[in-house]
């Protein structure tokens, strides 16, 4: 999949085949993912005692709203120091355990449908990529573009994000610094303000019109 570490894409790539964007969280599942990926490799315990911590943070969101910088923080107070490789074997283990209590069944359907007509279906979230990938994966996505994590020299966690928050013009610039500047999305899918701009460069702009729960 090609976005799963790097920015590799062309248009030529995609000549003759529809590219549709869906969002994740919200969207495609039930819930935030990543929230609940943190809930759940921390435990209850874990979970309680690093929200505690953040309450200067949850704070400084109540007054400012920075989504950004929030997610940043929970990524300080839950991951940092977190070798990669037992991440990735996390966010494994996570997808398969929530799965079929997690994915919207006619997002689905319609990401299975736009993939018989042969589009290029990709994934473009606010979560970080790293997370998300183990779904993509199983959906079978030809592209995830996401929020990317820090790592340190010893490949672990910084504690911080290596790239802007993956919301709003930033999903735009993304998907355009992949797929060039004049890109028209076959249709978009989104469920909160942050989609907006993807949507608007969609032929077919479906906002929050999943509603199917498992």
């Amino acid at each position: 999949m090609s976005d799963m570490g790097t920015e590799q894409g062309t248009r030529q790539s995609v000549e003759g085949r529809p590219v549709v964007a869906f969002d994740f969280d919200g969207t495609l599942t039930v819930r935030d993912s990543f929230t609940a990926f943190l809930r759940w490799r921390a435990g209850r315990r874990g979970w309680a005692a690093g929200l505690a911590r953040m309450t200067p943070d949850l704070a400084a969101y109540v007054r400012d709203r920075d989504r950004g910088a929030l997610k940043a923080a929970s990524v300080r107070r839950f991951l940092l120091g977190v070798p990669k490789q037992d991440l990735e074997r996390d966010a494994e283990d996570f997808a398969a355990e929530v799965w079929d209590r997690f994915m919207r069944p006619d997002a689905v359907r319609t990401w299975n449908d736009w993939g018989e007509r042969g589009a290029r279906r990709v994934i473009v979230t606010a979560s970080p990529d790293l997370t998300v990938a183990p779904f993509a994966r199983r959906l079978g996505a030809e592209m995830l573009l996401g929020t990317r994590l820090a790592f340190d020299g010893r490949d672990r966690v910084a504690g911080a994000f290596a790239t802007p928050n993956c919301r709003g013009e930033e999903k735009v610039r993304r998907l355009n610094a992949v797929f060039g500047p004049d890109l028209r999305l076959a249709a978009a899918y989104g469920d909160t303000s942050g989609d907006r701009e993807m949507l608007r460069i969609a032929d077919v702009a479906g906002f929050r019109v999943f509603t199917g729960r498992p």
